[in-house]
């Protein structure tokens, strides 16, 4: 990745939509939804856009979004590449890149995984307050781009306390049906094969909460861009091992349509207050 391609790319964009939002969301498996929540400005594949690969996951659409909701505007991406997919980790983060350039300050980052800890149950929320990189690859190893970031970023809070404690305080506004979230940490498993019940078994003596195919290669680099970040997870299925039958994507999908409603409701209500 070089610095001249983020600009060409960042220059096409804007050549196809004039806004340059201050937000952005990246939607994982099963958060499709939220886009019936905004006015569409403009949607691009990310086929259509330089230098962006096509998204290969069922339930990944693979598109940008512009548009606005209430007087905040906002990009989507629709859909993320995984280490998984075949791409090297620069191009995995590239659209990270280009959304800093169009301006992006906020970013919120969804998935769905995997619960490791006991009270993690399908169908719950997790606000993620740190992560454990398993897969042993950084997206910031090699040539540093200087004018992007520093060399050795600070890591200590790459999820910013002041965005979970607002998400925190924004899920009980709604007095009805307040959205309960729980916090965690996320280990990245570079996936594609589900973890083994004995690597669960690791994780846990590890200390982490919840597990996922995504998420911490692009929360990296938006944090080594200077955004603020905050990770929601959306908790599919018991990791492996710890409930009976086996796991498959068709859950994580399907756990994901029946979940999500609560989340379209939460998310307008933080958006408006970022």
């Amino acid at each position: 990745m070089e610095y001249h391609e983020i600009l060409e790319t960042v220059q096409w964009i804007e050549q196809k939509c004039s806004i340059h939002p201050p937000i952005a969301l990246i939607l994982g498996s099963g958060w499709g939804s939220f886009l019936s929540t905004i006015d569409i400005i403009k949607e691009i594949p990310y086929e259509m856009i330089p230098h962006f690969p096509k998204s290969t996951v069922t339930g990944h659409s693979g598109k940008l979004v512009f548009g606005r909701q209430g007087n905040k505007e906002l990009v989507i991406m629709v859909g993320r590449y995984h280490f998984y997919e075949g791409y090297p980790l620069d191009l995995v983060v590239f659209p990270i890149r280009v959304l800093s350039l169009l301006g992006v300050k906020t970013l919120i980052i969804t998935n769905a995984c995997g619960g490791i800890r006991s009270d993690l149950q399908p169908g719950d929320f997790m606000l993620i307050t740190d992560h454990i990189n398993m897969v042993g690859l950084n997206p910031l190893i090699g040539k540093n781009l200087d004018r992007l970031g520093p060399r050795f970023p600070d890591a200590t809070a790459i999820y910013t306390p002041s965005l979970i404690a607002k998400a925190k305080e924004c899920a009980t506004m709604d007095g009805n049906n307040p959205l309960l979230f729980k916090e965690g940490v996320y280990a990245w498993w570079s996936g594609p094969s589900y973890e083994t019940p004995a690597e669960i078994r690791m994780l846990q003596t590890l200390g982490a909460d919840s597990v996922g195919m995504s998420t911490v290669p692009e929360a990296l680099v938006a944090s080594h861009m200077g955004m603020d970040i905050l990770g929601i997870a959306l908790i599919t299925n018991k990791a492996s091992g710890l409930a009976a039958g086996r796991l498959s994507h068709e859950e994580v999908l399907s756990v994901g349509e029946q979940s999500i409603g609560k989340m379209v409701e939460f998310l307008p209500r933080l958006i408006a207050l970022l």
